[in-house]
């Protein structure tokens, strides 16, 4: 039995090693034998030929083409350069790219399996990431100076791509719009040899975004056209270059074969004139310098995402400090007006208040500040346009800045002196009942808190809607304050007409409505509406700063905890667009 095991295990082995012998020699080259691969022996293992390519795109994208017709209009326009934007908008060394070497490149063949790039012509939208004042931001630019801005070079699927990044990254996004920013041309038709239906794949993301609450802040600075003006408008908010930026539906040769308006120029189209001062865009800068800074200043205000709080900075302004000169700022005669300006520059941490919109819906003020370096939106009515009665415009634009501050979980600061809504014809052509009610709208169905420090006049539906919308109400009133139904002027007019009548019968009219003038400003003394407690609480004018901190303090400590968490599991769903 040994012996047969032995000779077993013997033939076992000779045939294993008869097996490796036999695939050895597939697997062995023969001497002298050339490999039968397709790949040639010439291409380095590294991959260096590829990466010099790559290298060879990035140079020519980030080279500006000073003998091409674009960069020279670009240049005489008064305009940066593509390249010299990013590098003057984002922190020193920062901007890392996206899609680098997209764009159309013409190959020329160099040898078995090697090639070089012989002309390339980059994307028209370069975009990235880099960071404003040490906050990570994706970046959109337009390079005007190729087709115009036009879809070119996988523009727009780079926006796509972009618009969809922020949504998963939660990051701000800023938009500097010069040309088309992706929208069609026709020469597109002539180039895929049918015409395609219009599509906006991209929207969606965008609408997603301003409802999350992610920073979307864009500057116009040079024409903005079609997808382009779009996309800026979108925006939290926009800024316009006043010496290059002008937006428009279509530009002045499509303008004029569709409405004969001829002679028009970018300035009488869509100049920031036209733009600035009727909300499309939010305010009016200089130059590109200046909105670049209007665009870091605003988004200092803002968190990343719905679902994080506003920054929070330290502050050297002491919460506690007080102005005697806000106790002579409210005329006592109702009729003389003064700066409300003057209240919230006071009042807020110094050189914080930030106004938004201050050329367009001018019987409404707001803006952005901080109190005790908490970030906050503040609302006043502008008693020096109007006499302060709030107006469609300034109807539309506190309702923009109360979703804006929704979104973003800043608590609102109101200073409140409203005579009511306007009155008259021109109110009633603009529709100032409209956007009135769509104003109310917006204070009852946005959550974030709000403080009313009420300064005079309280009238009204207006009166009503502005410090009503909370629940509890959170204000205090200045001795200074006035409250009614009614404005007495025209209130005792309506309310005595027929007594006023019979007075005049007898020549004591003027004397009878001086009495009745006396008799209700008297009752109509703050103190009295006090002791009702039909005001929670009056204040001393020089103490404001110090009751407006305290109330921001608590809106940052708890309240803003739970209304995360509300939002982090859906219970609050702010809603921008």
């Amino acid at each position: 039995m040994p012996d047969d095991d032995t000779s077993t295990k013997g033939d076992l082995s000779q045939k294993a090693n008869e097996r490796l012998t036999k695939l050895s020699s597939h697997i062995k080259p023969k001497p002298n034998q050339k490999s039968k691969s397709k790949n040639t022996p010439n291409l380095p293992a590294d991959y260096s030929d590829i990466l010099s390519q790559i290298n060879i795109l990035r140079e020519i994208a980030s080279t500006p083409n000073t003998n091409n017709r674009g960069y020279i209009r670009q240049k005489q326009a008064g305009k940066l350069w593509v390249r010299e934007r990013i590098n003057q908008l984002l922190d020193t060394d920062t901007f890392e790219e996206i899609g680098s070497i997209s764009g159309t490149v013409k190959w020329r063949k160099t040898g078995p399996m090697r090639e070089t790039p012989e002309s390339f012509v980059p994307s028209n939208n370069v975009q990235g990431t880099g960071k404003l004042r040490g906050r990570k931001v994706l970046l959109t630019v337009d390079d005007f100076s190729i087709r115009g801005g036009h879809a070119d070079g996988s523009t727009a699927e780079k926006t796509i791509y972009l618009e969809k990044l922020a949504v998963a990254l939660k990051l701000p996004v800023v938009k500097l719009v010069d040309g088309s920013s992706g929208g069609g041309s026709v020469t597109t038709i002539r180039k895929e040899g049918w015409s395609y239906l219009p599509h906006l794949p991209m929207y969606q993301h965008v609408v997603r975004q301003l409802n999350m609450g992610i920073p979307n802040l864009g500057a116009v600075v040079g024409p903005a056209i079609g997808l382009g003006a779009a996309r800026v408008v979108s925006c939290h908010f926009s800024v316009m270059a006043a010496d290059i930026g002008a937006l428009f539906n279509a530009g002045p040769k499509v303008v004029e074969g569709a409405t004969f308006e001829e002679g028009l120029d970018f300035q009488d189209l869509g100049g920031p004139m036209v733009h600035c001062t009727n909300g499309t865009i939010d305010n009016l800068a200089a130059n590109e310098a200046e909105c670049y800074e209007q665009l870091r200043t605003v988004l200092s205000y803002l968190p990343n995402t719905g679902t994080d709080a506003p920054p929070v900075i330290a502050c050297e302004d002491s919460e506690d400090r007080e102005d005697l000169e806000l106790r002579q700022i409210i005329p006592r005669r109702a009729a003389r007006m003064y700066n409300p300006r003057t209240i919230i520059m006071s009042v807020v941490d110094r050189g914080s208040w930030f106004e938004i919109g201050p050329l367009w819906g001018r019987t409404a003020i707001g803006g952005l500040a901080r109190l005790g370096g908490r970030p906050v939106g503040v609302v006043s009515l502008n008693c020096e346009v109007n006499g302060g009665a709030l107006d469609a415009a300034g109807s539309q634009k506190l309702t923009r800045l109360l979703k804006l501050c929704d979104v973003m979980n800043l608590p609102i600061l109101q200073f409140i002196d409203v005579p009511g809504y306007a009155i008259g014809t021109i109110a009633e052509r603009s529709a100032t009942m409209r956007w009135g009610v769509e104003l109310a709208k917006t204070y009852y169905t946005t959550t974030t808190p709000i403080f009313n420090v009420i300064t005079r006049r309280v009238f009204g539906v207006a009166g009503g809607v502005m410090i009503g919308s909370r629940d509890p109400v959170m204000q205090v009133a200045w001795p200074s304050g006035q409250w009614g139904s009614l404005p007495l002027d025209g209130g005792i007019e309506v309310g005595h007409r027929h007594e006023l009548r019979e007075a005049e019968k007898v020549g004591k009219k003027e004397e009878r409505y001086r009495e009745l003038e006396e008799e209700y400003l008297r009752l109509m003394n703050p103190v009295r509406t006090a002791n009702a407690f039909g005001v929670e609480e009056m204040i001393d004018p020089k103490d404001t700063r110090g009751v407006c901190c305290r109330w921001a303090g608590d809106m940052y400590g708890g309240l803003m905890r739970e209304r995360l968490g509300d939002r982090a599991i859906g219970k609050i769903r702010p809603v921008f667009a």
